[in-house]
């Protein structure tokens, strides 16, 4: 059968060959012999060889056009601030990117409208009063329902959120660039014009009620805000979460009497990140310019007087969390020095016993290689910093078993004390810390939204934005007699201590202050 079929086809093709014109034989072999090259251009891209028939890299495809290269270098963008005529301030800054292949429609904009004015403005009537107003953002104003402004941010896909700090309150919408009228008519409405409705006022306090419920689940939290209560006498040490006692007594007309006396006009910035300055004030002037022009009160004074916090849980629990924190005086006010903190803090570093992370993650700073590595008892152990105009605090905090705890805060004195010590920090550890410090800058401000905030923060604090090329300067210039300088500074200031958990075993404040003046 197979070659009864073999023959037949010998057959057809000596018929087709007989029958087939020469100028079809000749485009057949053309064909094979041009099948024959495409193979050849493979295998020789396969066996790196050169191809005859494939052109040069560099030879120009027709129709395609080559993007513009990237310049050598771009000029950062700049803050440009006016001040209208009552003494608010209207700051942007335009992006500096300028090869990014998209069109001013498509870009998008961050605004910012920020108040100085937080909990250190509280008095004992308006205790809480930042943190409820803060619940209370985007509610009703005189001219939009909850529900309006709701469907009017929905509209444009925009982004909307508050925050209370101990110093300043925030207000910030994030939003395509062509929706810059919507967006700042719609904070300065929110701002400047709440109406506060009882029973919006009510549903908020319930909320209230359950977050500071809810804090007693964060150790962490509540070791900040003891720190703070116990460490400071004055403004600084009014409780940035609203206290249980004040809870039953806020109500509208306490957070009125607190707008009208905190919202006036020198101490509001507009910021904006990716809006022309003319476009923002041509916005901005006709909402704001009839704003109250009360002059600027001092800030409420805080004293530093060191303290100790203890708070035995209710849960069964055996873990203790403690924090050891001392005073950094001059605040952001002293910039070098803040930034010399800022390193020694990325310096120490920590975290948790568990990471996922390796390098870069914090894994070499010195708190992880000197008693996360070397004792599993501790759960936790970090440096943290909290500055602020004109003071901040500087420490150590962590979680371990109650046994344990006596040992892991005489390990924390002795860090303390080691890296006010000449000599103890190489050069190594800093450098890195540096990089990490810079990294962390840089990364934040590709983010509109931080650089709009940078931008409102900046101008209450310092009254203009200055480049971020000041404080990467500043970090450079951080040496290694800087960081036990610093920490010396700190570390010769009275103790604040401050212990959550299981406290039986935590030694006694008067024990742990004397490591520190020995």
């Amino acid at each position: 059968m197979y070659r009864t079929a073999a023959s037949r086809l010998r057959v057809l093709k000596g018929h087709v060959r007989g029958t087939l014109p020469a100028s079809t034989r000749f485009a057949s072999s053309s064909a094979v012999a041009t099948n024959t090259s495409s193979l050849g251009g493979i295998f020789s891209w396969l066996t790196g060889e050169r191809s005859k028939s494939s052109p040069p890299l560099d030879f120009p495809l027709p129709g395609v056009s080559l993007p513009p290269s990237l310049p050598d270098y771009v000029e950062p963008g700049k803050t440009k601030i006016t001040t209208l005529l009552n003494g608010v301030k209207v700051a942007s800054e335009t992006s500096a990117f300028l090869f990014l292949s998209v069109t001013d429609q498509s870009a998008t904009a961050s605004i910012g409208l920020y108040v100085d004015c937080g909990s250190i403005y509280e008095s004992p009537i308006s205790f809480g009063a930042t943190h409820l107003l803060e619940r209370m953002a985007f509610k009703s104003t005189r001219n939009r329902s909850h529900l309006r402004i709701v469907r009017e941010v929905e509209a444009i896909g925009g982004n909307i959120q508050a925050s209370a700090s101990r110093e300043q309150m925030g207000y910030t919408f994030d939003a395509l660039k062509t929706y810059v009228p919507e967006m700042v008519e719609l904070l300065v409405d929110c701002a400047r014009n709440p109406v506060f409705l009882d029973w919006e006022v009510n549903e908020q306090l319930l909320k209230v009620k359950s977050e500071v419920t809810e804090a007693f689940n964060n150790p962490q939290g509540l070791l900040l805000e003891a720190i703070h209560s116990a460490g400071y006498s004055g403004a600084l040490a009014n409780p940035l979460l609203a206290p249980e006692s004040a809870i039953n007594r806020l109500n509208s007309t306490i957070l009125e009497e607190f707008v009208s006396e905190n919202y006036t006009a020198p101490r509001i910035v507009l910021a904006a990140s990716g809006v022309e300055h003319d476009q923002l004030l041509s916005v901005a002037e006709p909402l704001l310019s009839d704003l109250p022009s009360i002059s600027r009160p001092e800030e409420p004074k805080s004293v530093y007087t060191g303290g100790d916090y203890r708070c035995q849980a209710d849960s069964g629990d055996q873990s203790t969390h403690f924090a050891l924190a001392f005073e950094f005086p001059g605040g952001w006010h002293k910039e070098k020095e803040a930034m010399a903190l800022t390193v020694l803090q990325m310096l120490m570093g920590g975290g948790g016993s568990f990471s996922a992370g390796g390098p870069g993650k914090g894994m070499y700073s010195r708190l992880y290689l000197r008693v996360l590595n070397e004792y599993p008892q501790v759960q936790s152990f970090s440096a943290f910093n909290n500055i602020y105009n004109n003071t901040g605090l500087f420490g150590i905090q962590g979680t371990t078993g109650s046994d344990f705890v006596a040992k892991a805060i005489d390990i924390a004195a002795k860090e303390l004390i080691t890296v006010a010590t000449p000599g103890q920090v190489d050069q190594v550890q800093l450098d890195r810390a540096k990089q990490s410090t810079k990294s962390a800058i840089l990364m934040n401000l590709e983010s509109r939204m931080v650089v709009s905030e940078d931008i409102g923060r900046q101008v209450l604090t310092y009254g203009e934005r200055k480049p971020v090329e000041n404080f990467l300067k500043a970090i450079d210039e951080v040496t290694v007699k800087d960081i036990a300088s610093i920490a010396k500074k700190l570390i010769s200031s009275p103790l604040t201590m401050a212990s959550y958990g299981n406290v039986i075993n935590v030694p006694s404040y008067d024990s742990v202050s004397s490591k520190f003046k020995s």
